[in-house]
């Protein structure tokens, strides 16, 4: 009985920390994604006007 419960507490701290990760990661890859859809072409249009004038 007793070592269910330690089982079952083992379990339940790993989920927890499992869908921690996940959302961090999730978040890291979010925030990689936005950062290259907006900062790329931004870039891209400064160097184009870097060229030009």
């Amino acid at each position: 009985m007793g070592v269910m419960i330690i089982f079952r507490l083992i379990d339940d701290l790993a989920d927890g920390l499992y869908s921690f990760l996940k959302s961090m990661i999730r978040s890291l890859c979010y925030f990689i994604a936005g950062m290259v859809i907006v900062g790329l072409p931004l870039y891209l249009v400064a160097l184009a006007f870097k060229y030009v004038g």
